[in-house]
């Protein structure tokens, strides 16, 4: 069965990421990282997706990395494609990841499951 492009899964195992891995601070209730690509159509719309929905959720911050550039973080995550949207909790642990262009309503459903109790 094959996942829907765009589509946030749970994670289940607890792949965590710092500030050294993203390149800069985590937010504070949760942080949205995207690995992308330089001739990536669907990279560009989801870079401006995060950063949009991140300057209207308080504590969340956007990062666009350069899935070439850190292909070390790419193997380990297991990066097969681009864009490629993880959402991390406050502490850095994925708790949801998503190939493709993602939805707005399915993004701001994945930081639900990263800042627990609040209504976004």
């Amino acid at each position: 069965m094959s996942k829907k492009n765009g589509s946030f899964a749970a994670r289940d195992n607890a792949d965590m990421l710092s500030e050294a891995d993203i390149g800069m601070a985590l937010g504070e209730r949760a942080t949205l990282v995207q690995f992308s690509s330089a001739f990536c159509a669907p990279c560009r719309a989801t870079r401006v997706l995060l950063t949009d929905i991140a300057t209207k959720v308080e504590g969340v911050v956007a990062v666009d990395d350069d899935a070439e550039s850190q292909l070390d973080l790419v193997r380990r995550l297991n990066i097969m494609r681009t864009p490629t949207v993880l959402v991390l909790d406050k502490a850095g642990v994925v708790v949801q990841r998503a190939s493709g262009l993602p939805r707005r309503e399915n993004v701001i459903a994945a930081l639900g499951e990263a800042i627990p109790n609040t209504a976004l």
